[in-house]
């Protein structure tokens, strides 16, 4: 018997979902790797594995694996299409969810989902970096990029700001500086060209995963890096390739992030072996 599982994404960075709340699933780096494979598999940028909390006060929890079979602590825009199941499920406007990185609140915003990322770690031994310095401005550079802020929501990012992001050859220096010696965990590089104070066009290369249509968590890293810098609003738009993304940086430290999720497909795995 078949294993179902949903295609699910958040701009088109898109989504396996497996459920293994009531059906204990055996799962490792290899198997999501298989999965996540978009010649050989379903095909997606990150594998998500749902399983009941052990928080009390979560609804559900999720796990997270990369297309390389690598395990992020943290997944905005699968945090979203989550939320999105678990509201549909609860019939209830506000659920928990529970996270390698922690708890995580998502609510019904009309026909988008919102959820709250906690707060953005700005401490090099939270993001983590190799050594202690100031995360505003690293002393990192390839080429055009320089000089990045460095934000964890969960997991770590590097925020490049440039005038025109789409001129960056991404996928050539993203896979350089995501193994560059100061991030012993590797790193997400995004990016940043500022429309304005409420407005900014953002790419990203994930650790795992390579360039991706959108980055939730990477536009949570941006907006808080241009707001130390001076340089945004606490509350902009982010432009990515897959859509827009409303960001919103608290005075409280934590992130809101709101946008779409879609469900793309159901089917089932036949080679995945239940535990």
């Amino acid at each position: 018997m078949g294993i179902p599982f949903r295609k699910m994404h958040g701009l088109g960075n898109d989504f396996v979902v497996l459920d293994a709340r009531t059906r204990p699933i055996r799962l490792g780096a290899v198997e999501a790797a298989a999965i996540a494979d978009r010649k050989t598999g379903v095909g997606c940028d990150q594998l998500i594995l749902l399983k009941a909390p052990a928080n009390a006060r979560a609804d559900i929890a999720m796990h997270i694996f990369n297309a390389d079979g690598s395990e992020p602590g943290a997944c905005g825009n699968a945090a979203r299409c989550i939320a999105r199941l678990a509201l549909d499920e609860t019939g209830r406007r506000q659920i928990v969810i529970e996270t390698p990185s922690g708890l995580i609140e998502g609510e019904a915003a009309g026909d988008l989902v919102s959820v709250d990322m906690g707060k953005a770690r700005l401490d090099w031994r939270e993001i983590p970096l190799a050594q202690e310095m100031d995360t505003l401005s690293l002393p990192v550079s390839l080429g055009d990029l320089k000089a990045p802020t460095a934000t964890s929501m969960g997991n770590p990012h590097a925020t490049f700001f440039v005038a025109d992001a789409d001129a960056v050859p991404l996928g050539e220096l993203g896979p350089v500086l995501e193994h560059h010696p100061l991030f012993p965990d590797r790193v997400n590089v995004g990016v940043a060209e500022m429309r304005g104070r409420a407005a900014m066009r953002l790419r990203v290369w994930e650790r795992g995963a390579g360039i991706t249509r959108a980055c939730g968590t990477g536009a949570c890293a941006a907006t808080v890096a241009a707001v130390r810098r001076g340089l945004a609003d606490r509350k902009i738009e982010v432009v990515l390739d897959g859509g827009r993304l409303t960001i919103e940086y608290r005075t409280d430290g934590s992130v809101m992030m709101t946008g779409p999720v879609a469900t793309s497909f159901t089917g089932e795995l036949a080679e995945l072996v239940p535990a």
